[in-house]
């Protein structure tokens, strides 16, 4: 895993100023560019429009002028046949013209000029539709005769004229109409393809300047990644020395504090133990002769011998915590199975141990690793977990030793396990991990109580061999201690070992349940 390191000062959320500035420049572009558009359509919709009501108007125009000679037409034909079937054209003309100049009206709504020509278009058809209907009333009353004197007077002809002048006067104006507004859009068209042009060039330079910021920001990042990863492989290099330094020293400190506590153990047995065994005899020597004669002198003597063996005891118990003399006389599994046991004894719970397989093959840093792993969490238990039973469980399996520690106390919180002022938890960490292990502390089955695991490898890695207690070299013999009347024999020989006294000498027994936590 990779560990990256930096310097530099909290990133200040935001884009620069100028790249603020050019993003609303792009914006306004396309506000621009949209209103600019919206406004062409516009056009391009009135235009069409225009086309479409300049066409309508020519067509009811020609219309109009149709009906108009068509009835005039008819008019004759009736004049010189008689036949009524000749008024048809007629009664079509009086009945369409007002549609259609109400629809010429509605179309010019918005042209005065336009509207004052259609008023005089419609006087002069309905002047000509009067005139027709004049003559019709004519013919009937009087003939063919009174029609044509009246033709020979009247300015029928004039009339007719004038409506082909007015309805031609009214298609040109609004030809001329259509004419302008086209040029008006046609301009407008102009102006909109130039300020298209003008929004494409701010654009693309736009563009080419976003290309140039992002380019440089491209090339800056790299740089700036390349000298971070070159500052960070050189502190990952350090951080991996300095922690493999660390693992030395403190390898190197756990096995220093074992030899120094093992030194103290043995002077204290060799030089404490033979001068509390001459003052012992000594006592011994002087209460013998002063029994008879000084009683209470002898009585004192007494107390001091007292006294000077529950000193021994207290040598013993200080001797065993500096360095377990079990574990280096009779094996792992003896000392574990003895300081349960006492542990027991003194803190009032159920502690059973359980050991399974040949575990006593271990050397003596696996040894007294695993010894002072079960030792710290059971003083833990004591302290903090309020339990009522304890299972110590070691297992061999295969070139290892996994140990568990089980208790059906109140539990740990893993969250407070993790922090890093429990020197305890990190003590037993680092025994396991120095010797490439692996330790774990978790909640136990069905979230009751604490299981600590540790897993220590058989193996020195880096001898590639097992570490046993023939090839670590033989352990150190120390005087025997002195003992009281009430130490027993030893037991007969067992595994190549001699088995020590008690307590250290465990009955069979079957270690109780805890609801399932001992695998």
């Amino acid at each position: 895993m990779r560990m990256y390191f930096t310097n530099d000062p909290a990133v200040r959320l935001g884009l620069p100023f100028y790249k603020t500035v050019l993003c609303l420049v792009c914006v306004l572009i396309l506000i621009v560019n949209g209103f600019s558009l919206a406004a062409n359509l516009q056009s391009l919709k009135a235009a069409n429009e225009l086309q479409s009501q300049s066409a309508r108007v020519s067509d009811k125009l020609q219309y109009l002028n149709v009906l108009v000679m068509d009835a005039e037409a008819s008019l004759r034909g009736y004049f010189l046949s008689g036949a009524d079937s000749y008024l048809g054209p007629m009664r079509t003309a009086r009945a369409e013209t007002a549609t259609q100049f109400n629809d010429l009206q509605a179309l010019l709504a918005d042209n005065p000029a336009q509207l004052k020509n259609l008023a005089q278009l419609r006087t002069l058809v309905s002047r000509k539709l009067a005139i027709m209907d004049q003559a019709l009333t004519v013919y009937r009353s009087g003939g063919l005769r009174d029609i044509v004197k009246i033709a020979e007077t009247a300015d029928d002809k004039s009339v007719l004229d004038e409506i082909r002048l007015m309805v031609v006067i009214i298609a040109r104006e609004q030809r001329e109409l259509l004419a302008a507004r086209s040029a008006a859009f046609y301009q407008q068209y102009q102006n909109a393809v130039v300020l298209g042009i003008g929004i494409n060039l701010v654009a693309i330079l736009v563009i080419m300047l976003f290309y140039r910021l992002i380019r440089r920001s491209f090339f800056s990042r790299v740089i700036v990644q390349r000298a971070l990863q070159n500052a960070n492989d050189t502190l990952e290099s350090m951080v991996v020395q300095r922690t493999e330094q660390l693992s030395v020293l403190s390898r190197h400190l756990i096995s220093v504090s074992e030899e120094e506590k093992a030194r103290l153990a043995r002077e204290l047995h060799d030089e404490l133990g033979a001068n509390l065994t001459a003052i012992s005899l000594d006592i011994d020597a002087v209460a013998e002769r002063l029994r008879c004669e000084h009683v209470d002198l002898a009585s004192m003597l007494e107390r001091a011998r007292t006294t000077l063996l529950d000193t021994v005891q207290l040598k013993r118990r200080i001797i065993e915590n500096l360095r377990p003399s079990l574990l280096d006389n009779l094996g792992l599994a003896a000392a574990l199975h003895s300081y349960c046991d006492e542990y027991a004894r003194l803190s009032g719970l159920d502690c059973e141990a359980l050991i399974e397989g040949e575990v006593d093959v271990a050397g003596p840093m696996q040894s007294i690793a695993v010894f002072r792993i079960v030792q710290e969490a059971l003083n833990n238990i004591v302290k903090y977990a309020n339990a009522r039973h304890v299972i110590v469980h070691l297992l061999r399996e295969g070139d290892a030793l996994s140990l568990e520690v089980v208790d059906d106390g109140v539990g740990i919180d893993l969250t407070a396990a993790t922090q890093p002022t429990t020197h305890g938890l990190l003590g037993m960490r680092e025994r396991a991990v120095l010797l490439g292990g692996t330790f774990t502390v978790q909640r136990g089955v069905n979230d009751i109580g604490t299981c600590v695991e540790a897993m220590i490898p058989l193996f020195d890695k880096c001898a590639g061999q097992a570490m046993t207690g023939d090839e670590a070299g033989p352990a150190p013999t120390p005087t025997p201690i002195p003992t009281n009347t009430q130490a027993s024999a030893p037991h007969p020989p067992a595994n190549g070992h001699i088995r020590s006294s008690l307590p250290c000498s465990i009955p069979p027994h079957t270690p109780r349940d805890l609801g399932g936590q001992l695998r």
